[in-house]
Parts: structure tokens; sequence; C-alpha cells
């Protein structure tokens, strides 16, 4: 069995943007390259509703850009595959699918017509019976993060395991976990599972340094 790990390069920093890149190996031995892009011009605050990484195959999502100031040009949000069509753009972007499928799964931006982008946010739609609630954007180190194991059919309490990059973190009969305080450390791959129901699948947590400009 090929054991977890995660080591991270030196940032590259230029005028407009900060590059990362973080490799994580995976317990089938592949090597993940997961690499984080963060455009520093973009004033934007990109939000999820609902507030969640993860989402079951059906259920309605809307995707919102706010806080931008009047001389920067919205064109849309988008992802890999192209702009979303489903979006009213004024003042505030907002797009709504109303019924996401397994093919939706993957990352979103908003993007100015000048090809900026904010913050973006990896969705990952399961036909399964479990998801992972953690938070849509980078958490600030020295907050509390709390991460809740649901099914589809309920919301209420139930008993659940979490793990982070593969191994065992956390048991919780109410659900939920609560990592205190966060640091560094704390970035993985969380997932969770439910006796005799399922397990969810995996979302990235990312924290920001306290001390660095928010975007």
């Amino acid at each position: 069995m090929v054991s977890s790990a995660a080591s991270q390069c030196d940032s590259q920093q230029t005028d407009d943007m900060e590059v990362k890149v973080v490799f994580m190996c995976d317990f089938s031995g592949m090597l993940v390259f997961i690499l984080l892009l963060r455009v520093h011009n973009v004033d934007a605050v990109f939000r999820i509703v609902p507030n969640r990484l993860q989402l079951f195959q059906h259920e309605s999502v809307s995707f919102l850009c706010e806080g931008l100031d009047n001389s920067t040009q919205l064109r849309g949000i988008r992802n890999a595959e192209g702009f979303i069509s489903v979006c009213d753009v004024t003042e505030v972007v907002s797009c709504t699918i109303r019924r996401v499928y397994l093919t939706d799964s993957g990352e979103y931006w908003c993007e100015t017509d000048g090809g900026d982008r904010s913050s973006s946010a990896n969705i990952t739609v399961t036909a399964g019976s479990v998801i992972l609630e953690s938070p849509v954007l980078p958490v600030t180190e020295g907050n509390n993060v709390t991460l809740k194991c649901r099914t589809k059919k309920t919301s209420s309490d139930v008993a659940a395991h979490f793990y982070k990059d593969g191994l065992l973190v956390g048991s919780s009969s109410a659900g939920e976990m609560v990592l205190h305080s966060v640091s560094g450390s704390d970035e993985g791959l969380y997932k969770c599972s439910i006796s005799s129901v399922g397990e969810s699948p995996q979302s990235w947590l990312a924290v920001r340094e306290l001390h660095k400009e928010a975007f």
C-alpha cells in the first residue's frame, strides 16, 4: 500500500497572480497535481448557494459574483467547458442550474471581459447518498471550521466518520466535526462516511495565511 504524502512547492509570484502547486499521492499510488491559481486584480466575491462544494445529482445550485467596482465589466461565470448560459449579468452576476448532473462537476469562477478571474471553487456532483459539507472558499488561519456529513434523504444528525487524505481523523454521533483554529497543516482532501449508507466524495479544504491579502 502506498502511504499518503503531501509536499508543497514555493509559490511563484507575479505582479497580478500567485501560482502554487500542491503534490498529493493517493492510496492507489497515483500522483495527483493540484494547481491553485489565484488572480489578485479582480476585486470580487464568488459565492455558491447552497454554500457547499458537494451536491447531490438533480439538486439546484446558484453561482453569484458580487462586490466588483463599477469600472470592471463582468462577462459571466464559467468552468473549463465555457461560460454558463443561464446567467443574469448586471452589477452582480447570477447563474442558476436547476438540475445538476455528474457532468456539471468541475471548477467554476467569475470572469471579466478582459479575461481576469476571481477565486474559484471546485464543485463535485455525486449520484451517491452521502455528501460532505465544507467551506466553498479558503478559510483564514485561526478560524474554526465545521465539517458536516449528511445523507440525501435527511439533513438531521447521523453518526459519521471523517477522513483527511484517506486517514481517519474523527468520528461523531452528531455527524459534525469541528477543526479548531485551523492552520496550513489542516489543508487536504476531506471526505466522510455513514455506516450502512455510504461515503462522500472528497473535497479540498484550503487554508489562507492570516497575513496575506484577501482575494
